[in-house]
C-alpha cells in the first residue's frame, strides 16, 4: 500500500526528544517511584525483524495475559501493508510484546500506554535490553482516555484490554468510545486499530457507522481490524 505521511508528520509533533525514554520521565510522580521487581523470562520471543528471537521479560506474578506467538504472527502478517515506517500506539501495553514486535519490524516510533507500575518497569527493562529506547515513549495512565492518544497521527493502534473489562457492557461501551475517538482525532487517514477481545463479545454492527471492520478468530479469541469506512 502506498503511504503518504508527509502532510501528517511535517511538524514532527509527538516525536520523543533526544535520548528517547528518560528514567525520570517514564512514570508520573503521583504514582510514586517505579518499584524494584523481580522479572521472569517468558517463552515468548520477538518473532521477526531486527530483534528476532530475543526473549521478553514480565514481572513475576503479574496478571498480564501475553498473546500467543501464533496470534501475534497472524496479526503482523495482516499488518504488512502498514509496515514501512509506521507510528504505533500500544494501549494496555503490559510488558510490551506488541509494541516491541512493531519496533523490531521497523516502526518509526511506538507510544506505550500502561498504568501498572510493575508492567511499566518491565517494559522499560525490555526496551533497554533491546537498545530500543530511542524510538519509544511510555505514558502511565488510563489507556482509554483521550490523553493516552496524544502524539499521533498513528498508523497502527493496538488495543489489548483486560478480558474481564470487555466481558461487561460498560467496558465494551468504553472500548467502542475510545476507538471512535481514536479514528476521529488520533489516527492517520488510512490507519488501523487492532482490537484483541474474547470470542463472541463483539459484533460488526457494534462499531457503529463509518467504520470498516474485519474479524479474525483464534481459538477463544477474536482480533478485530477497524478502519474508517
Amino acid at each position: 500500500m502506498a503511504r503518504d505521511r508527509a502532510a501528517d508528520r511535517a511538524s514532527g509533533e509527538g516525536d520523543p526528544g533526544p535520548g528517547g525514554i528518560r528514567r525520570d520521565q517514564i512514570w508520573p510522580r503521583r504514582h510514586g517511584a517505579l518499584p524494584s521487581v523481580r522479572v521472569r523470562l517468558l517463552a515468548m520471543r520477538i518473532i521477526a525483524g531486527e530483534f528476532r528471537g530475543r526473549r521478553l521479560a514480565a514481572p513475576k506474578g503479574l496478571g498480564t495475559r501475553p498473546m500467543l506467538d501464533r496470534v501475534r504472527e497472524a496479526i503482523f502478517s495482516t499488518l504488512t501493508p502498514w509496515f514501512g515506517d509506521p507510528v504505533v500506539l500500544d494501549l494496555f501495553a503490559g510488558s510490551g510484546s506488541l509494541g516491541l514486535e512493531a519496533l523490531s519490524r521497523g516502526a518509526r516510533r511506538v507510544r506505550f500506554v500502561e498504568r501498572d507500575p510493575r508492567a511499566g518497569r518491565t517494559l522499560v527493562s525490555n526496551l533497554e535490553t533491546l537498545s530500543a529506547t530511542e524510538r519509544a515513549e511510555l505514558w502511565a495512565g488510563d489507556a482509554l482516555s483521550a490523553e493516552a492518544f496524544r502524539g499521533g497521527p498513528y498508523d497502527v493502534t493496538f488495543l489489548d484490554p483486560p478480558f474481564p473489562l470487555v466481558r461487561t457492557q460498560s467496558g465494551r461501551t468504553q472500548v467502542h468510545a475510545a476507538i471512535a475517538t481514536l479514528q476521529e482525532e488520533a489516527m492517520a487517514s488510512d490507519g488501523v486499530c487492532v482490537l484483541h477481545v474474547p470470542l463472541g463479545q463483539l459484533r460488526e454492527r457494534d462499531f457503529g457507522p463509518g467504520m470498516a471492520c474485519r474479524e479474525a478468530t483464534y481459538g477463544g479469541q477474536s482480533v478485530w481490524f477497524v478502519q474508517r469506512d
